[in-house]
């Protein structure tokens, strides 16, 4: 299979066309499915794939992510765009948001120590935190990139007021929000900011957390998975959702792909900066995900999904 690559940013580092999210492999998705041999198997064939762009976080597991990414990479290290993220800690069971610069200048040497390495090539805030004022959180970050720690920054869930303010402290070299069939939102502001300011948007939970793929129905995933809270996974969202598969299963007829490759080809289609990073914990679906990157949508086909309706239920 070619090696399907993009930019991050018309200057920004070149990367596999769809990337690699890793946070299931350690964290809210179902703990009696998690293998890391299995995860760190999937993680070396996404290098072999050209799947470069390996996105994690602190506060997945908490640390454990960070911790089987370093050693999946192993002596391949180089061969990956890796990408961290600070900003979120979780405290008494509940994940607060914490900006305050100390914290940032100490995460990203924990980070680094886990991760087995002396950088990362995106260093993103996971949140804005509200208590402080995003430029402190954004320069402490930016002095980690002097420094050589991070060879760039991004950001995650933010607003273009936000975006805006930091740019002007230090350029956001990516935007990190969901993005899929079933979640638009950032269409609207956000995708044309990163566009209009050279910036990569790496949309997670491209495939709906795994609905719009089709593999997921009532009682698939057990009470340890946050889907089981999550307000489109109720059997009533579910039931009224499944609409919105049978469209992307049609258009998957329609084409000779999986409804998880058509799924991914849209939000591929929504610019030449976006790279989705799906994740899995599982090889065939690792290899589905890369494949993605070839899959071709004619107007008409992109046109039926862009009329899919809203789905039923809140994004959390």
């Amino acid at each position: 299979m070619a090696i399907t690559t993009r930019r991050l940013g018309p200057d920004g580092p070149e990367v596999g066309a769809v990337g690699l999210g890793c946070m299931g492999m350690s964290w809210a998705y179902g703990a009696g499915e998690r293998d890391d041999a299995q995860s760190r198997e999937v993680l070396r064939r996404a290098l072999d794939l050209g799947v470069t762009l390996i996105d994690t976080a602190d506060v997945y597991g908490p640390f454990t992510n960070e911790e089987l990414v370093g050693s999946g990479l192993g002596g391949r290290r180089d061969e990956a765009f890796l990408a961290t993220k600070c900003g979120l800690v979780l405290q008494d069971g509940s994940v607060v948001k914490v900006g305050r610069p100390e914290h940032v200048r100490a995460a990203i040497d924990a980070s680094l120590q886990r991760l087995g390495t002396d950088r990362v090539d995106l260093w993103q805030l996971h949140r804005v935190d509200p208590e402080v004022p995003v430029e402190e959180t954004w320069g402490a970050m930016a002095e980690q990139v002097a420094a050589g720690k991070a060879l760039a920054l991004g950001m995650s869930e933010v607003g273009v007021e936000e975006l805006e303010r930091a740019h002007a402290v230090h350029p956001v070299a990516t935007v990190q929000s969901e993005l899929s069939l079933w979640t638009r939102d950032p269409l609207a502001e956000v995708l044309p900011w990163c566009a209009a300011n050279g910036a990569g948007f790496l949309p997670f939970s491209p495939l709906g957390r795994g609905f719009l793929t089709g593999t997921v129905t009532e009682g698939s995933f057990d009470s340890s998975d946050f889907r089981a809270r999550n307000p489109r996974f109720t059997p009533e969202a579910m039931a009224a959702n499944a609409a919105l598969v049978d469209a992307v299963r049609a258009v998957a007829g329609r084409v000779g792909a999986t409804p998880a490759q058509v799924a991914l080809a849209w939000v591929l289609a929504q610019g030449e900066h976006v790279v989705p990073i799906p994740g899995t914990k599982k090889t065939a679906y690792l290899e589905q995900n890369a494949a993605a990157a070839a899959a071709v949508l004619s107007a008409q086909a992109l046109a039926d999904l862009d009329a899919l309706p809203a789905p039923v239920g809140a994004r959390y």
